[in-house]
C-alpha cells in the first residue's frame, strides 16, 4: 500500500514542500557527506513539474558486504525499470525508444521553439513513465508540431510506426490510462496494458467470480502478476509475468542480480525473503508471493531492507492487477527510534478509535515502523515517489503476520530543501494561521504520515463472508482505503495522548495539520487538475471527500468558515473540536463500509464529496497559483551506485548525485533497458 502518495505532503504541508520553481545551477556531489549548502536540490522545473535530488545520509557509514547488497539491490530494482512503461500503455517503449533516439542523435538548433516543446514533451513521458500524466492519467501531447516531430523522425533516422504518430497527436485515442467513471466500461475506458483489446469489465468480473472463494480466509491476490487476454478459442486466461513469460527479459535480469543478493545478505530471514523472491519470478505462483511477503514482513532487523514488485493496483481500474515498484532503503537509526512510540502503542489507538467495536481489531499484529533513508527508486515509485509506505496489501496477511511501515525520510527532507512558503501566503487566512504552520507544519506532517502508515492501514477488520474490498467496492476501495488513513491520522492528532506519548510539545501541532488538511483539500489541490476536469486520482479524491464531508456536515455549527478576504476565498476553522469530531464520525462510517462492502453508500460518498469540481473555487485556484510559478509536482533524479571490482569481485562501492535528468534517462535506456 503506497498510501501516502508526495502529492499529499506537498499540498498538505505546505511549509516544507513546496519552492519557487526557480532553476538552479547544478554540480554532480559524489560524496553522502556533502554539507547541504553545498548540495544543490533543485535541478530545473518544465510543464506542471520539478525535478529534485536526495542525499542518502549514512551510505559511507554501511559495511563492506552492506554496500555490496545496496550494489545488487541497486541493480535489481533498475533492471525492473522498463516493466512500468509497458503496463501503462502498449506503445509507451517503442515511443519511449524513438524520443530517446531523437535526443541522442540531434544536431539541429536548440534554440528552436519547436525543439523545446519536443524535449519537455519527452521528459514528461520519462517522469510519468509514459505517455500519460503520471498523476491525472491524461494522454500527454507533445507541445511541438506533428509536422515538427515526423521531420525529428527523418532526420535521425529513427523509426516511429505512423499510426502510433497520430495516436501520440490525436484527441480521441487512448485519452486516459486509468478510467474511474462507473457509467463506463473501466476497462474499455482505460488505457492500460493490463487486458487485451475487447475485454470488457462485465467479462472481468464474471471470470474472477468463478475463481474467488469469498470464504477462503487466505486467498491469493488474484490478477496481480498477468495480463488477462484470450485464447485461441476466445476464452479469457492470463499470460503471467515470470521467467518465460511475459517480460521474462526484464524479470530474468532481476533475478540474476537478486541470486547475487543472496549471498550478502545481512541475515538468514532476509536470505529466505530472497529465495522466495526468486520463486516467484520464476513461477509466477501467487502463493508463493504470499509466502514471500510473510518472510518479509517478519523479517525486520536488517539494516538494508527493499520493496520490489508488482505491488500497488491504482493503475488498474479493476483493482486486480498491479504496477512494478521498487525502492531500496537504509534504516535511520535515531529517527525510528524516536517514532518508535507508535509501533508500541497501535493496539491503543486501535481501541480507542472512534469505529464500531465488532470492527475494530482484538489483536493488532506485528505492526513494524522504521524512518528510512531511500536509495533508489524505481517503476512506480519513481521519479515521483510516495513519502510513506506500508505493506503487504493482503488483508488476511496483515491480520494474520502483521505488516512494516516506514517514511522516506531522506526524501521528505529532500522535498522541504527545494520547498518555499508562497503557496502558504498564499492560502492561510490569517497571520495566527500561518505562523502556527511555519512552526509545527514539518512536525504535523510527519506524524500524519506516521498515523496514516502504521495505526490507519493497520486498523479495522472485515465482517465475515464479504469479500475484499477490490471485489466489494470496485473502482471506489483505493478512495476509501486512503480516506480510511487519512481520518484515523486526522482523528489522533488532536488527541492529548499525542501530547502524552512525548511525539508533540502540544495540540497546536494538530491544529497545523487540520488547517493544512482543509485548504488542501477544499482549495490548493485542484490547482492540480485543469478547468473543467472532475477529479479522479485516489488521494485527490480522499482529500476533497474528507474536507467537503466535513464542512458541510459542520455548517450548522459553523465548524468550518468559507470567508472572503481581499477579493480570495479562504476556508477557516473555528472549533477544531468539533472538527475532530465529524473526522470521528466519517472515520467510523468509512469502516463500516469497508468492513460490510458497502458499493452504494461507498460509491455515493466518493460521487458526492470527492469527485466534482466547484468550477468558481477551481478558478480562482488556478490563478492565485499560477502567479507563483510553482510546479505543483515534484519528483527525483536518484543517486548512482558505481562498483569497483578486483579479480571479478566488488571491493568498494561509492555513491554519486547525478545532477541532470535527461542525462540520467539516456543512461537508463542504455544501461537498465531489457525489453
Amino acid at each position: 500500500m503506497k498510501k501516502i502518495a508526495m502529492a499529499a505532503l506537498v499540498l498538505g504541508s505546505m511549509t516544507a514542500c513546496n519552492n519557487e520553481g526557480a532553476k538552479s545551477d547544478m554540480t554532480t556531489s559524489k560524496s553522502d557527506t556533502v554539507k547541504t549548502e553545498e548540495f544543490k536540490y533543485m535541478t530545473e522545473q518544465f510543464a506542471d513539474l520539478k525535478i529534485i535530488r536526495y542525499k542518502v545520509p549514512g551510505f559511507n557509514k554501511l559495511s563492506a558486504q552492506q554496500k555490496e547488497l545496496a550494489y545488487y539491490l541497486y541493480q535489481v530494482s533498475l533492471s525492473g525499470r522498463d516493466i512500468i512503461y509497458d503496463q501503462n500503455y502498449k506503445h509507451n517503449l517503442v515511443i519511449r525508444k524513438a524520443l530517446e533516439n531523437i535526443v541522442e542523435s540531434y544536431s539541429g538548433d536548440e534554440t528552436n521553439d519547436e525543439w523545446s516543446e519536443f524535449l519537455t514533451y519527452t521528459k514528461r513521458v520519462w517522469f510519468s513513465n509514459g505517455i500519460h500524466h503520471h498523476y491525472s492519467t491524461q494522454k500527454l501531447k507533445p507541445g511541438c508540431s506533428k509536422e515538427f516531430f515526423i521531420q525529428l523522425l527523418t532526420d535521425t533516422k529513427t523509426d516511429l510506426d505512423a499510426s502510433i504518430v497520430e495516436i501520440m497527436f490525436d484527441d480521441s485515442t487512448a485519452m486516459k490510462r486509468v478510467n474511474l467513471d462507473p457509467e463506463k466500461d473501466l476497462i474499455a475506458g482505460s488505457a492500460n496494458n493490463f487486458y487485451e483489446d475487447g475485454i470488457t469489465q462485465a467479462e472481468v468480473e464474471a471470470y474472477y467470480k468463478a475463481k474467488i472463494d469469498k470464504n477462503d480466509d487466505t486467498p491469493i491476490s488474484y490478477g496481480l502478476n498477468s495480463t488477462l487476454v484470450r485464447d485461441e478459442n476466445g476464452a479469457l486466461k492470463e499470460e503471467v509475468w515470470k521467467v518465460g513469460g511475459r517480460y521474462s527479459g526484464a524479470i530474468e535480469k532481476m533475478v540474476y542480480w537478486l541470486e547475487k543478493a543472496t549471498t550478502v545478505a545481512e541475515s538468514e530471514g532476509q536470505k529466505k525473503g530472497f529465495e522466495l523472491l526468486i520463486e516467484y519470478y520464476k513461477t509466477g505462483d501467487l502463493k508463493i508471493w504470499d509466502d514471500y511477503n510473510i518472510q518479509w514482513a517478519g523479517t525486520t532487523g536488517d539494516v538494508i531492507d527493499y520493496i520490489n514488485g508488482f505491488i500497488e493496483v491504482y493503475g488498474d481500474a479493476m483493482g486486480y492487477r498491479a504496477t512494478y515498484e521498487s525502492i531500496i532503503q537504509i534504516k535511520d537509526f535515531d529517527a525510528s527510534e524516536r517514532m518508535k512510540v507508535l509501533q508500541d502503542n497501535v493496539q491503543w489507538f486501535e481501541d480507542n478509535s472512534s469505529i464500531a467495536p465488532n470492527h475494530k481489531k482484538e489483536n493488532v499484529t506485528g505492526v513494524t515502523y522504521k524512518v528510512v533513508n531511500a536509495a533508489i527508486e524505481s517503476g512506480d515509485a519513481a521519479p515521483s515517489t510516495p513519502i510513506g509506505v506500508n505493506l503487504p496489501n493482503a488483508n488476511w496477511i496483515r491480520a494474520k503476520h502483521g505488516s512494516k511501515s516506514v517514511s522516506l525520510g531522506n526524501i521528505v527532507e529532500a522535498y522541504a530543501q527545494a520547498g518555499g512558503s508562497k503557496m502558504l501566503e498564499e492560502f492561510c487566512y490569517s497571520d495566527e494561521e500561518y505562523q502556527r504552520s511555519k512552526k509545527h507544519g514539518k512536525l504535523a506532517s510527519k506524524l500524519h504520515t506516521a498515523l496514516h502508515e502504521v495505526v490507519g492501514h493497520a486498523s479495522g477488520k472485515l465482517e465475515a463472508g464479504i469479500g475484499t474490498p477490490k471485489e466489494t467496492l470496485k473502482s471506489y476501495a483505493s478512495t476509501l482505503e486512503e480516506g480510511r488513513a487519512d481520518l484515523v491520522a486526522l482523528y489522533y492528532l488532536l488527541n492529548p495522548k499525542m501530547v502524552e506519548l512525548g511525539l508533540m510539545e502540544s495540540l497546536e501541532v494538530g491544529k497545523a495539520e487540520y488547517d493544512s488538511y482543509i485548504r488542501n483539500g477544499l482549495m490548493a489541490q485542484l490547482r492540480r487538475i485543469e478547468k473543467g476536469e472532475i477529479i479522479e486520482e485516489a488521494h485527490m479524491r480522499n482529500r476533497q471527500m474528507v474536507a467537503g464531508w466535513v464542512y458541510e456536515k459542520g455548517q450548522a455549527e459553523n465548524v468550518i468558515e468559507k470567508k472572503l478576504k481581499d477579493g480570495k476565498t479562504f476556508f477557516v476553522i473555528n472549533d477544531y473540536e468539533k472538527l475532530q469530531v465529524l473526522f470521528g464520525e466519517l472515520l467510523a462510517e468509512i469502516q463500516r463500509i469497508k468492513s460490510k462492502g458497502d458499493y452504494e453508500a461507498g460509491k455515493a460518498l466518493v460521487e458526492n464529496y470527492g469527485v466534482q469540481v466547484d468550477g468558481a473555487i477551481h478558478a480562482e485556484v488556478l490563478e492565485r497559483s499560477e502567479k507563483l510559478n510553482i510546479a505543483p509536482y515534484g519528483g527525483f533524479i536518484n543517486p548512482k551506485m558505481v562498483a569497483s571490482e578486483q579479480d571479478g569481485k566488488i571491493i568498494n562501492v561509492k555513491i554519486e548525485y547525478p545532477a541532470d535528468f535527461t542525462e540520467q534517462m539516456l543512461d537508463y535506456a542504455k544501461n537498465h533497458s531489457w525489453l
